[in-house]
């Protein structure tokens, strides 16, 4: 009953219901790995997380929905040459604004003096990071996905790309060997032996 309720609102409201769920897997990203990374006795940066969901509301939620529809206008179809040119421009074009944009809106959000630092230190390492997962993701999302559930797909695989991207932000410096370095890190000490190994 649920299931095609659901689809239904999907199809009447596709904009709501693509930017709202993607705002808020990215902001569970966030929650997520602020979990993974919590000491004992530490609180949840709650505030982060609402930082993130507004830059994920307010920008990237809506980038994506006019974004996917604007590729599937100028490249329709499903034909693997037209299919290529859509990841091709996604990670061309699309890639590069929504990292600028999520670094340089939570900069503003923290009230950073400048709000351009963590893009000038980390923007190529997380596109080169980015590179090794999204165009998988797009690919598959060109193929399977009927275009008014792409945003929402976008953002059911953007869950994992913000655990990601929230703790490069935070503490990483946005390539993934940072990010494993640090769960490798954690997973020593974890079982009680010295970090420095």
């Amino acid at each position: 009953m649920a299931g095609p309720l659901l689809q239904r609102g999907v199809r009447r409201f596709p904009w709501l219901c693509n930017v709202l769920l993607y705002g808020s897997l990215f902001s569970a990203g966030d929650a997520t790995q602020q979990l993974l990374r919590r000491r004992p006795g530490q609180e949840p940066d709650w505030a982060q997380t609402r930082h993130v969901g507004l830059v994920a509301l307010s920008f990237h939620g809506n980038f994506n929905y006019v974004w996917l529809r604007g590729l599937e206008r100028a490249l329709p179809g499903r034909a693997p040459r037209v299919v290529l040119a859509k990841v091709l421009c996604d990670q061309l074009v699309g890639a590069p604004i929504a990292i600028l944009a999520f670094y340089t809106g939570m900069s503003i959000l923290q009230e950073k003096e400048n709000i351009f630092s963590d893009c000038k230190k980390k923007f190529w390492n997380t596109y080169k990071t980015g590179l090794m997962y999204w165009p998988f993701v797009q690919l598959s999302n060109f193929v399977l996905v009927p275009v008014y559930l792409r945003t929402a797909y976008t953002g059911l695989c953007g869950f994992l790309w913000a655990i990601f991207i929230c703790f490069s932000q935070q503490s990483g410096d946005g390539t993934a060997k940072s990010a494993f370095m640090w769960f490798q890190q954690e997973k020593v000490n974890a079982d009680g032996e010295p970090s420095d190994k």
